[in-house]
């Protein structure tokens, strides 16, 4: 290795292109336990001071059985999940749109998951470029679904040229 130049390499890890996601296909992300630290963590950063989220007493009197993790909170986690699997690394050009449900109360000692199936694939209108929808639903270590999110991603193609 010469000091002062660049070496030329390829890259290590490589996410899918549109043209790779095929409708229909799906996987499975590695699991996550929520703990305490990530909900007071996240709570205090993002200003979600509602009782139910800082007093067990309060969850408890609502009719929640542990630490209740916000929503939000669970789909952070889950997106941060899917990126993990490197399927967007450097083939990710923007999230356009989102419906999202919750399903189920998560709680602070939850182990999540999630299952990602690609429902639409197509080109955009740009050359170089496609559009992308997923059913990403989120499971909690019983199998229960507990979010689902549809996310819109526009995705760099096999040519390469869909820079942003």
């Amino acid at each position: 290795m010469g000091e002062g130049r660049a070496i030329e390499a390829a890259p290590l890890v490589q996410g899918l292109t549109w043209e790779d996601m095929h409708v229909a296909t799906a996987f499975r992300t590695a699991g996550r336990t929520v703990t305490e630290t990530d909900l007071v963590n996240f709570v205090t950063l993002f200003g979600f001071t509602e009782p139910l989220f800082w007093d067990a007493r309060h969850a408890v009197s609502a009719g929640y059985t542990g630490r209740l993790v916000p929503g939000a909170l669970t789909y952070a986690i889950a997106e941060g999940l899917v990126l993990q699997t490197n399927v967007l690394h450097g083939t990710g050009l923007a999230f356009l749109h989102m419906a999202l449900d919750v399903k189920r109360p998560v709680y602070v000692g939850d182990t999540l998951e999630v299952v990602v199936e690609v429902t639409e694939a197509r080109p955009s209108r740009q050359e170089g470029r496609g559009v992308v929808t997923t059913r990403n639903t989120v499971f909690n270590q019983r199998g229960e679904d507990v979010l689902l999110y549809t996310p819109v991603r526009l995705i760099r193609g096999r040519d390469g040229n869909g820079s942003a």
